[in-house]
């Protein structure tokens, strides 16, 4: 493995960090870029009443966080729990993993708590909220507490698990990842590992391409209600198990433009129209589950090849940084944004191209003073305080 390939970066916080794989930083920061697209034509959707007809499948950035993360944790950790010297122990992996999300999580529950305040405090369809549940569901979004549909804390009406900031559930499920890792995973041999990746990849096909949701696409796991927890699970649980898989057989090798060919990759997947069903069997949903069970391992590998140096290097480094910070951050300006394409009837990008720009740009900006300013000096402290050297 060469240093073209394997980077520090300047967001880690622990003195004891291993190099990062800064491709696969960098495409996480792509994806989070196209998930913000995606959720600009949600939005339109919203506004209109119907399904999303562009960047329709922009919601699988979600599946290759959660593939690059079982990567990253399996090679970041594995060879820790058996270690002769500092050895990692179970409460130091839970505070390492803690400190490293959770910051984030509680600003993103801040940052919703005043949009949704500054938007009117009111549900989708105009019922005001009582001030004390919009503080009661703020409490609970930083205890990392879901909200089951209907609750008085589902603050926006729609059976979202964080109603000041939907796309914590995907957090959620990652944090239910990082423990079976600990539990279970870790201990589990590479031939055990492939078949709980089987097994759990039968599982997916099963629950997706059956439609047992009835969505008609992978994209569950955003409410608490029996389906979609089912779902958001083995939604996580196969792309994750692939992730860990893929880090333990992985043999590096050294390609020029991996960064790039992958970006594309996700663009042109991304950007394929939903495919209608005249089955029992969900023709959209079978087309996402190859994305992730074929091409996303692909990706994943090429990325973690990748030689990374000049512009790349550069441009690798800050998408890493900003990924989680935006992934966070910018749907409360979305709310905010879907509100205003509801009120002034905007069902295009052409109707309001420069507020859309705007609203990306100042997610961009938001995460970025959120990294610098909060996350990177909180988790420097958090780990100075609960780390042990």
């Amino acid at each position: 493995m060469t240093n073209s390939q394997l980077t520090t970066t300047p967001s880690a916080v622990f003195a004891d960090s291993k190099p990062h794989y800064a491709l696969l930083d960098g495409l996480r920061g792509a994806a989070a870029l196209m998930v913000v697209w995606y959720h600009f034509f949600e939005g339109f959707a919203f506004a209109e009443g119907t399904a999303i007809t562009t960047f329709n499948h922009g919601h699988l950035g979600v599946d290759l966080f959660f593939m690059l993360s079982g990567f990253v944790i399996s090679y970041a950790y594995d060879d820790r729990w058996k270690a002769s010297h500092n050895r990692l122990t179970m409460r130091d992996f839970f505070k390492r993993r803690l400190i490293r999300l959770h910051p984030m999580l509680v600003m993103g529950a801040v940052i919703g708590f005043i949009t949704f305040l500054l938007g009117g405090g009111v549900q989708w369809d105009g019922t005001p909220t009582p001030l004390s549940w919009s503080i009661v569901a703020l409490v609970l979004a930083m205890l990392f507490i879901p909200a089951y549909p209907g609750a008085p804390y589902d603050l926006r009406g729609n059976g979202e698990m964080f109603s000041l900031n939907g796309p914590s559930w995907s957090l959620f499920f990652e944090y239910i990842g990082n423990i079976l890792y600990a539990l279970i995973i870790r201990r589990l041999s590479t031939k055990m590992l492939a078949i709980l990746t089987v097994i759990s990849g039968c599982l997916h096909a099963w629950f997706f391409v059956g439609n047992i949701s009835g969505y008609d696409m992978v994209g569950v796991g955003w409410t608490i209600d029996e389906i979609n927890f089912w779902g958001g699970l083995v939604r996580m649980l196969f792309p994750f198990t692939v992730g860990m898989l893929l880090a333990q057989t992985f043999k590096p090798r050294k390609v020029k433009g991996a960064f790039w060919v992958c970006s594309l990759i996700l663009v042109v997947l991304f950007s394929v129209p939903y495919i209608p069903s005249n089955s029992d069997i969900s023709l959209n949903s079978l087309y996402e589950v190859v994305c992730i069970v074929v091409i996303f391992p692909f990706v994943v590998w090429l990325g973690a090849c990748g030689i990374c140096s000049g512009v790349t290097s550069k441009v690798n480094r800050v998408l890493g940084d900003i990924s989680y910070p935006l992934y966070i951050v910018h749907y409360p300006i979305m709310y905010v944004f879907y509100a205003w394409l509801i009120e002034k009837k905007y069902y295009t990008l052409q109707d309001c191209w420069a507020v859309a720009l705007l609203v990306v740009v100042s997610s961009i900006l938001l995460a970025f003073l959120c990294l610098k300013l909060y996350d990177e000096p909180v988790r420097r402290w958090l780990s100075r305080k609960f780390i042990k050297r």
